[in-house]
């Protein structure tokens, strides 16, 4: 890491008084969480439109649950990792000193509320809240497998066509619908509250840390142009380059869990 660099940007994140840190699946990837693109990323085994769109729950939501039911086991046995941790701080020192701190993620995973963050917009939803698709109740939802008949059900294949769902085994709502995972498909739009959200925290925003994201799927991928354009500076952590890194004021390569506990342990002025 460049000493000069490592400098200015911590001597910008000690003057900032309202920060905003936007994360991606690198992220989690360092917690055993897989990606959705890159070396073994989830869609270059499945292909993205069968498991995670309206038109794959319209043909086989059993499958879809299967997907989603591997995910949260996944999910379930990782850690909240380094970087997870390192921004946890940052919040608890901005917010202490009187500065305004907004999470914003990509993942569903949960981990950044698991390690302590606590003002997170989540973009895409949660992996662990389900909707009802009868009172559009939206509620918590830890059970691991969503129902008994999903236990042992593993990775699915799209191609294979050897289990089958019946309506009888999809997970229900105290109402009686039926309840689909509380997450942002393919061909959804996110929801209005959480653009707004993260609008806002981005807007005005002094400093923008970008982690661990390819930085290409929009709305996201769009904050980082709208904080430059507003005068914020940037600043990026991932262990490669991004669609967004000529738009970086300050650049580290490598893993955020590896760079950000050191990077960010500075302290804010007060506001």
């Amino acid at each position: 890491m460049n000493t000069t660099s490592r400098e200015r940007f911590q001597s910008t994140l000690a003057r900032s008084k309202k920060i905003a840190v936007l994360t991606g699946a690198g992220v989690s990837a360092e917690s055993g969480i897989p990606t959705f693109r890159g070396a073994g990323g989830l869609w270059r085994r499945y292909e993205a439109t069968s498991l995670a769109s309206p038109e794959a729950w319209q043909r086989d939501p059993g499958l879809v649950w299967e997907f989603y039911n591997h995910r949260r086991e996944r999910a379930l046995g990782c850690s909240p990792n380094p970087a997870h941790r390192a921004l946890v701080r940052l919040e608890d020192r901005f917010r202490d000193a009187g500065g305004a701190f907004t999470l914003i993620t990509q993942n569903i995973d949960g981990l950044h509320e698991r390690a302590g963050s606590r003002n997170v917009v989540r973009l895409h939803g949660s992996l662990w809240q389900v909707r009802c698709l009868s009172c559009a109740r939206v509620t918590e939802n830890r059970e691991v497998p969503i129902t008994p008949a999903f236990a042992g059900s593993g990775s699915p294949d799209p191609e294979a066509g050897d289990r089958r769902f019946t309506a009888a085994e999809l997970p229900r709502c105290p109402c009686g619908g039926v309840l689909r995972p509380h997450v942002v498909w393919f061909g959804e739009p996110l929801d209005a509250g959480d653009i707004a959200a993260a609008t806002a925290a981005v807007e005005g925003c002094d400093l923008l840390i970008v982690v661990g994201t390819s930085a290409v799927v929009y709305p996201a991928a769009g904050f980082v142009p709208m904080a430059k354009r507003q005068g914020a500076r940037i600043a990026e952590v991932n262990v490669e380059p991004s669609a967004v890194t000529g738009l970086c004021d300050f650049v580290f390569t490598g893993s955020a869990g590896e760079i950000l506990p050191s990077l960010l342990d500075v302290a804010p002025a007060r506001a």
